[in-house]
């Protein structure tokens, strides 16, 4: 699959935000997992601590370590991590790991951006955030649940296409660098909207975070296939089919459609009749 391009975490936007924004090439040049400098760091010294203790104990003992050694050696004086390549996790020359993955959903265009672009529907889309806050016209606050609590940080707008696309990337300082953005392209011969999601996050740990994460189960890779599938359940069946009763598939989209009208601006006339 193909790379659309996106913003660069961190990279000073135009100031006015307006509906036809474009942003600069996103450009993933490596299909190798690259190390970061203290990775290669961590990496050297681990293999030549490795070296060192496979001089002692019998033979088998300093075989692996020697083997152990070598490998974490070799690494280090090449910058690439093997597993990390072997399991297909991509980078990009700023190490920034990209996730991308795409679905059909049998519905149009406009309805499915007009989903995507309340970001406070957000949470309810990508089952990793807990929560996205709107500050301004173009700015927002995510948050997401840690292993030792929330972690929050800002985001802006790079690009807003009716009905086309939406981008976003991290503001600089945050905790998390990550950008990101969503295409609504017609399907083939009339199926409805291949939405295509484009992620770039710096993973915590780097590469060996990455690996980490894939093999825990926790990557975003996996996580990003799940949210889609669930999505297009909703918009084509109208539920979600669960493994723990059929009556919470419904109520899951109908609290979709509550988060998007609780956040909708409402008109004088509704506010006078709900004063």
């Amino acid at each position: 699959m193909g790379h659309v391009d996106f913003a660069r975490p961190g990279v000073p936007m135009t100031p006015n935000l307006t509906s036809n924004m474009t942003s600069r090439p996103y450009r993933e040049h490596s299909t190798e997992s690259l190390l970061s400098p203290a990775e290669r760091g961590v990496m050297g010294v681990l293999g030549l601590a490795a070296l060192t203790l496979s001089l002692r104990g019998n033979a088998l003992e300093r075989l692996l370590l020697g083997a152990v050694g070598v490998g974490l050696a070799g690494m280090a004086a090449t910058g690439t991590n093997p597993l990390a390549t072997a399991l297909k996790i991509r980078q990009n020359e700023e190490g920034d790991t990209l996730v991308s993955d795409a679905i059909t959903i049998g519905q149009p265009p406009e309805q499915l951006y007009a989903i995507w672009r309340d970001l406070t529907n957000l949470p309810l889309l990508m089952r990793h955030l807990k929560a996205v806050e709107l500050l301004d016209e173009r700015r927002s606050r995510w948050t997401v649940p840690g292993p030792v609590g929330d972690v929050s940080w800002e985001a802006e707008l790079t690009a807003d296409e009716p009905g086309r696309r939406i981008a976003w990337r991290s503001l600089p300082g945050a905790s998390i660098q990550n950008s990101g953005e969503v295409l609504f392209l017609p399907a083939p011969g009339d199926r409805g909207t291949e939405i295509r999601v484009n992620l770039a996050y710096h993973a915590p740990g780097g590469t060996t975070g990455a690996v980490i994460a894939r093999l825990t189960g926790q990557e975003p890779s996996q996580q990003l296939r799940d949210d889609l599938l669930r999505f297009k359940r909703e918009q084509e069946l109208g539920f979600a089919p669960t493994t723990q009763g059929q009556s919470s598939g419904r109520a899951a989209q109908n609290g979709h459609y509550r988060q998007a009208q609780d956040h909708a601006p409402r008109t004088a006339g509704e506010a006078g009749r709900n004063a």
